[in-house]
């Protein structure tokens, strides 16, 4: 569905953000995209949705180039920014003027999603609040039906319990014709609703994984000085020492994203060695 190849972005008299980035995106998943502060994940999904425009190296959503904004494409995506822009309008009047961009556009779905997200359809999108603002774009997003629905940090704004509705929405909205990818620096928010992490650092994808073979390859446990040895990666927290050790049972257990991400991302590189093995050890 997404693929990207090649690709190398920067602005001008700065250096580049990605570099020679390939990356290749499936239907019927939900991506979480990770990365540090600046490491350049809100560029990369401007790339991806035709918002940014690549120095080299090209975005395909379903074979079209997406920077050439061609109605056929632009049709198939919904993007939500982490800084959302709501007029000043009545939801009503938002959805006359905006859903007939989108073909397959919901009304129904959309007003069971402002129900469950409590947030009111008549009510002026610019007097809310800015948690309002943002469940009102994410109901309209998951309305659109979009074959591609890319969402940056759309859990900022969000209050606990909104959360927890968010990840409960998104999970139903998912179908196997669809794609979804979420930015966030808050990775426990992914937590259970994530089925790939996708970890963007150093202006390119360390990491394209789904997370059931992740958990068959790697375990996460609480280990001694003593066992440390053994472990491809550790830090200290307050529940005691955290580690990272091959999975030599090869069966599944929990992914500790926040874990996993330091790892990937520190630099000991043990974990990602290991990862990059065409095989590993299996119980005999």
């Amino acid at each position: 569905m997404i693929k990207v190849e090649n690709l190398s972005f920067g602005y001008p008299s700065r250096p580049l953000l990605l570099e020679n980035l390939d990356l290749a995106l499936e239907r019927g998943h939900i991506y979480g995209l990770l990365g540090k502060n600046g490491a350049g994940k809100s560029t990369l999904l401007k790339n991806l949705v035709g918002l940014a425009f690549p120095r080299s190296g090209q975005c395909l959503l379903d074979g079209q180039r997406t920077d050439k904004r061609l109605p056929s494409t632009l049709e198939k995506v919904y993007f939500l920014p982490e800084e959302v822009y709501v007029p000043a309008l009545t939801g009503g009047q938002f959805i006359a003027r905006t859903s007939s961009f989108y073909p397959q556009f919901d009304a129904n779905s959309f007003q069971r999603y402002l129900y469950e997200l409590e947030v009111p359809l008549h009510a002026v999108l610019s007097q809310l609040s800015f948690g309002q603002q943002k469940k009102f774009m994410i109901a309209f997003g998951l309305a659109t039906n979009t074959s591609l629905l890319v969402l940056d940090e759309p859990t900022n704004g969000l209050d606990i319990p909104s959360k927890a509705q968010f990840r409960r929405l998104i999970a139903s909205a998912l179908t196997p014709e669809r794609c979804v990818i979420i930015s966030t620096h808050q990775v426990r928010d992914l937590d259970s609703l994530i089925d790939t992490v996708v970890v963007l650092h150093q202006q390119r994808i360390v990491l394209n994984e789904d997370l059931e073979k992740l958990a068959e390859r790697i375990t996460f446990a609480t280990v001694s000085a003593a066992q440390a040895h053994e472990a491809l990666y550790t830090e200290d927290s307050a529940r005691g020492r955290q580690a990272i050790l091959p999975n030599l049972t090869g069966q599944p257990t929990r992914i500790d994203l926040e874990l996993l991400f330091n790892a990937i991302t520190a630099s000991d590189q043990a974990l990602t060695s290991y990862l990059n093995q065409p095989s590993y050890a299996q119980p005999v």
